[in-house]
């Protein structure tokens, strides 16, 4: 059993994508980031940067007490070597894996965020920081869409690269993009969402943090 400290943003969807395509056993525990309970003590001690999302495996490798996971891509990494599944066993694609996985931890995440920081949270709208993001934000569509040209998923078959990038396309709409300006991003982005266990993934959101009307 996966204990799963999760609220709905892009991280935290991030794990879930991995925890339905993997068929593994898990329970989510909301942490309200509305309610800064990502602050709580009992958080903290297993996410000390109070972020979501983390994990406690109950059962990990091997046996022995129970392991904790903070840091989204250390947790798809974690799970990937865990299952077996969704990172390449053959050298070069395993690399190109931890090459985009860790892209969009150091790049498109960052980005994207201050993005919907500065347009939509930010108490004061800055103009130079508003333009600034948006534009960064399309840099990197662009980086993906010439990385997807040529081929279906970013390192050989879906992995935990493509569940990493995949829920900050979602928020494409929030960031300023068309995604008719990258049509290998498009393609790719139906592709992942039609997959039955990205739509399981998604309807936790309901569960946990349904839309207000």
């Amino acid at each position: 059993m996966i204990d799963l400290y999760y609220w709905t943003t892009p991280n935290g969807h991030k794990v879930t994508l991995f925890l339905e395509e993997a068929g593994l056993d898990y329970r989510i525990l909301p942490v309200n980031i509305g309610r800064d309970e990502q602050f709580q003590p009992d958080f903290l001690k297993i996410a000390p940067n109070n972020r979501i999302p983390a994990i406690v495996d109950q059962a990990p490798a091997g046996g022995g007490a129970p392991i904790s996971v903070f840091e989204s891509g250390a947790i798809l990494l974690y799970l990937a070597e865990k299952t077996g599944k969704f990172i390449a066993s053959d050298l070069r694609e395993r690399v190109a894996t931890l090459e985009w996985l860790f892209w969009q931890m150091g790049g498109l995440g960052p980005m994207a965020g201050q993005n919907h920081h500065f347009n939509h949270a930010a108490p004061e709208k800055i103009p130079y920081a508003q333009n600034r993001y948006i534009k960064e934000t399309g840099r990197l569509y662009g980086v993906l869409d010439r990385r997807l040209a040529d081929r279906d998923f970013l390192a050989g078959d879906y992995s935990i690269a493509d569940m990493a990038c995949y829920p900050w396309i979602v928020s494409h709409e929030r960031q300023s993009q068309n995604l008719d300006d990258f049509p290998h991003v498009k393609r790719w982005h139906e592709t992942i969402k039609a997959r039955p266990a990205t739509v399981r993934a998604y309807a936790q959101v309901q569960k946990v943090n349904p839309p207000k009307p």
